[in-house]
């Protein structure tokens, strides 16, 4: 038989700030208003694997929907290298979604809905520089697959952009210990107000499950990314490569951004460019290698942080169609590739 709590223990639960049955309440309140915005995505894509080669493999995530035009924000991760994808509402409707922007160095990518299912609800954005340290908050999204699944806590930390992540220099992140595992990759992070404040994108882990440790994009870091100064998707897939690896790669300077695939339908595919067909451990690392090595673009190397804003300024600068060069070092051989932008 279960006994109530005791006066002398609600009284100990309201001083350390648990939440009591009132607040659990609105709490599930909050969660139901906020919950038919957030979507699951399912995502088809081409790895390597071993002697095997190329295998198709499928990818769940989760995102929000941000406008009635069916615009649907998600972490850069999910979609940037998929050839398919596919996002599921609430009521279990499903419609095709297409890339429009992306910016993998703060793991972010938009997508537009083929067409709006009837009778969805698009999200509220908050301003995320309100948010402060110890604020409840709570995430939704589709861990390991089970949709619609909700989580809570407080947020953890602040993180400036450039300062986690050498992969992801333009992410600010907001640190929270809500669970955050495979699937919640791309969902929104609420307030108490029911207003997205940030992008779920990943979890530090050594057990492989949540440890308490996750990182959410900032929604003030998404809303100009991908709707102030939207960048292009380039469909590609890959990881910068430097020092001893960059040179037994023979690169003739000191980084370049080794590709590993490239989306069926990308600009990164219009422009020609190839990914890998192998794996190969080098120094102790895992990469896919065989594919191009992107050296420049429009004769800015690939490097640090700065590199990468110049070069995503200069080619989001150039008119629709215009021209731009990308240089790649090819099967040993330094080439030319000749690009429009979209």
């Amino acid at each position: 038989m279960t006994r109530p709590l005791s006066g002398a223990l609600l009284i100990g639960a309201a001083l350390l700030g648990l939440p009591g049955s009132a607040d659990a309440q609105n709490l599930g309140d909050i969660f139901r208003k906020a919950n038919p915005s957030v979507v699951v995505i399912r995502a088809k894509g081409r790895d390597v694997e071993g002697a095997g080669g190329l295998t198709r493999f499928n990818e769940t995530g989760s995102g929000v929907l941000i406008s009635a035009d069916g615009k649907v924000m998600t972490a850069a991760h999910v979609v940037e290298g998929m050839d398919e994808i596919n996002v599921e509402f609430l009521r279990g409707e499903t419609v095709p979604a297409r890339v429009i922007s992306s910016e993998p160095a703060a793991d972010l990518s938009l997508l537009q809905l083929g067409r709006v299912p009837n009778g969805v609800k698009v999200a509220t954005m908050g301003d995320s520089d309100k948010v402060r340290v110890g604020d409840p908050v709570f995430i939704v999204g589709a861990p390991y697959g089970l949709s619609h699944s909700m989580s809570a806590g407080w947020i953890s930390a602040r993180w400036p952009a450039n300062t986690v992540y050498r992969s992801m220099p333009l992410a600010e992140f907001l640190q929270t210990d809500a669970t955050i595992n495979t699937g919640n990759s791309g969902g929104p992070m609420f307030n108490m107000a029911g207003e997205v404040i940030g992008i779920v994108s990943h979890n530090i882990s050594k057990s492989g499950g949540s440890e308490g440790l996750g990182f959410v994009v900032t929604i003030d870091t998404a809303r100009k990314l991908l709707l102030e100064q939207p960048s292009f998707w380039s469909g590609l897939e890959g990881e910068l490569v430097s020092g001893p690896i960059a040179q037994i790669l023979n690169l003739p300077q000191p980084i370049g951004y080794l590709v590993k695939g490239v989306a069926r339908g990308s600009a990164g595919e219009a422009v020609g460019l190839r990914g890998g067909a192998a794996l190969a451990t080098i120094m102790g690392r895992q990469l896919v290698v065989g594919g191009d090595i992107i050296l420049k673009v429009q004769g800015i190397p690939v490097g640090d942080v700065a590199d990468h804003r110049r070069v995503r300024d200069l080619v989001e600068a150039l008119p629709p169609g215009r021209e731009f060069t990308m240089t790649v070092l090819r099967l040993g051989q330094v080439i030319e590739l000749k690009g429009r932008h979209p």
